[in-house]
């Protein structure tokens, strides 16, 4: 059973008796900047799925700033937690520094197979850029992620800020950075789609 204390941040150790485990991979938007980690998305999503009656632990590898690049280059300490689903959230900070779209996708693919190789059943979140430009720039971002999901047959959230992207009373004054509510938001956008990767991991 489920007893509440499986909820670990990223450099924490710990054992809890839990049916798998769940990694929120992701920047600031995953490790829950500018509010409580208990407030949290990925702390927020494992509430959710014990009420449920899902015992499973969420353990939520966000950092803060991470480029899509910087998370490929830690895939192998992600597969060292043992992942069941990986909750995929990355991008954000490639728009905002320019990162060229088709690059930002490489970086994304390169992900996605070698966590599915290793059996890992991945949802993918889907982004749009958070500093518009000019140019295709912004289309192409945000088609890298539908793109993705069909190519590699994963599970995709059409939009993981739906509801909360510029909306002010949604998001601190940087205007990227959700509220509590927003977190909120997020984590009840997110959970239908980690119920499917639960059926698909089951099956």
């Amino acid at each position: 059973m489920h007893n509440g204390r499986c909820h670990h941040s990223w450099r924490a150790e710990g054992e809890c008796r839990a049916e798998g485990t769940i990694v929120a991979v992701g920047d600031s938007l995953t490790a829950g900047f500018g509010v409580a980690a208990e407030d949290s998305y990925p702390a927020l999503l494992e509430r959710k799925l014990r009420d449920a009656g899902h015992a499973f632990r969420v353990v939520n590898a966000g950092i803060n700033g991470e480029k899509s690049g910087e998370a490929l280059e830690r895939v192998g300490r992600i597969l060292e937690l043992q992942p069941d689903i990986v909750i995929l959230q990355t991008g954000t900070n490639d728009g905002l520094r320019n990162v060229p779209p088709q690059e930002m996708k490489g970086n994304i693919r390169a992900i996605v197979r070698e966590l599915s190789q290793q059996g890992v059943t991945v949802v993918l979140a889907g982004m749009r850029n958070l500093k518009p430009r000019k140019g295709d720039y912004d289309e192409l971002f945000a088609r890298a992620y539908p793109e993705i999901a069909e190519e590699e047959g994963i599970i995709l959230i059409p939009l993981f800020l739906e509801g909360v992207a510029g909306v002010p009373g949604l998001n601190r004054a940087d205007g990227i950075h959700p509220t509590e509510e927003g977190y909120r938001i997020i984590a009840e956008t997110v959970y239908p789609f980690v119920q499917k990767a639960l059926e698909r991991a089951r099956g």
